[in-house]
């Protein structure tokens, strides 16, 4: 069973229960002070409290992420790296030794509302396991594939490409289960209101379970190098994807906002577009970070600031949404955020930063998904379609 399957945590549920029945039940036959008595009584709440605490830690764990498998869980921190070739027909799915590779972890087969059909009627979510060559990572993620992947006649065509990012400690699965992003996806196309897209759904904790905010950590994980090289050149090696940033973005709600509008601005040359739902605009230092996530670093804190690169770096050529709430905790800090946004834009033209607002609305999921929807037809507008298309065979 998968570490994040309920089979396992239905399984664990019923083993507390049938142990607390077995314990009230041979309690009284087991009163007697003999040592093999007591090994039994022992024994019993042993199973009781393991269970307990087992289905405890899973239902923590599917609400947070911090593992998606159990080699995860076994060996965190990615899989040990090998420079392995990733030629296969685009289309099919990856071959054997590939750097994308097909996996049945993260829990997919869980997710019940996914529309139904042919993959050429509702296009189709695959699992797959990125390897990165670069930064010595590699993370479970879900791929969208719109139905124009699968028609004849667009066999030649290339696809823009959005990367969506979920919060910390959220694991890729939010992203269909809680945002319902291909759900969403697919309205938008099959109504006109977004161009068919290649989406990628992640986590940004590819280190579990340590907050890396999507940045390089001094002595520790290359999550940006992940994020901007590593993914980026393993998709364009295995789908039909543009090879030009222009049609590039990075979606992502709280952390995953986050982390959109830092690895645009920072790599302007690989996602020149970014949306971010709720984001944070500094890193912080807390226990998810390890109390300083740079090591003191203070050049690098201050490049992970977005206010601070707005206002003493050159303005990156790119494009930005910000989404929020009128009553969101950080709505202040978005404005300063925006208010900065627009000096730079007044100056630099080649950088925009638009934004949208709710009158109401926390940090939660149902507030997200209100937003998707213009987030994501916000993202459509600004990819470019894909110039470059596949050679004839």
């Amino acid at each position: 069973m998968e570490l994040t399957s309920r089979t396992l945590v239905y399984s664990l549920v019923a083993l507390a229960v049938l142990g607390l029945v077995a314990t009230l039940w041979l309690w009284p036959r087991l009163a007697r002070q003999h040592p093999l008595t007591m090994l039994c009584r022992i024994a019993l709440l042993t199973v009781v409290q393991l269970a307990v605490v087992g289905v405890l830690g899973l239902a923590v764990n599917n609400s947070y992420g911090f593992y998606t498998s159990w080699n995860d869980l076994i060996h965190p921190g990615g899989t040990p790296l090998a420079l392995v070739g990733s030629e296969h027909p685009k289309g099919a799915a990856p071959k054997s030794g590939a750097l994308v590779q097909p996996t049945s972890e993260g829990g997919l087969e869980t997710i019940k509302d996914l529309p139904q059909g042919r993959p050429e009627e509702v296009g189709r979510v695959d699992s797959v396991r990125v390897t990165g060559t670069e930064s010595g990572l590699s993370d479970q993620v879900f791929i969208y594939l719109p139905p124009e992947y699968f028609i004849p006649r667009y066999a030649r065509e290339r696809f823009p490409v959005l990367l969506t990012l979920a919060g910390y400690p959220g694991p890729s699965l939010h992203l269909v289960e809680g945002l319902r992003v291909p759900q969403t996806a697919w309205d938008l196309e099959r109504t006109g209101k977004m161009a068919p897209t290649v989406i990628v759904m992640a986590r940004p904790t590819v280190a579990p379970p340590r907050n890396t905010e999507c940045v390089d950590v001094p002595g520790g994980p290359r999550a940006e190098t992940w994020f901007a090289k590593d993914l980026p050149a393993a998709l364009r090696a295995s789908y039909r994807v543009s090879r030009s940033a222009a049609s590039w973005g990075v979606l992502g709600y709280s952390t995953g906002g986050s982390c959109a509008l830092r690895l645009s601005m920072r790599n302007p040359g690989v996602y020149p577009q970014a949306a971010a739902m709720h984001a944070d605009y500094t890193v912080p230092n807390d226990r998810w970070t390890d109390g300083d996530l740079f090591r003191g670093d203070q050049t690098a804190a201050l490049n992970s600031d977005l206010n601070w690169r707005l206002r003493n770096l050159p303005a990156p050529k790119v494009s930005l949404l910000v989404v929020s709430t009128k009553t969101e905790e950080d709505y202040a800090a978005t404005q300063q955020f925006l208010a900065t946004a627009q000096q730079v834009s007044d100056a630099h033209p080649e950088f925009k930063a638009d934004s949208l607002f709710l009158d109401d609305g926390g940090h939660s999921f149902e507030t997200w998904r209100r937003e998707l929807p213009a987030a994501l037809e916000w993202m459509s507008d600004h990819l470019k379609p894909p110039q470059d298309r596949e050679p004839r065979q």
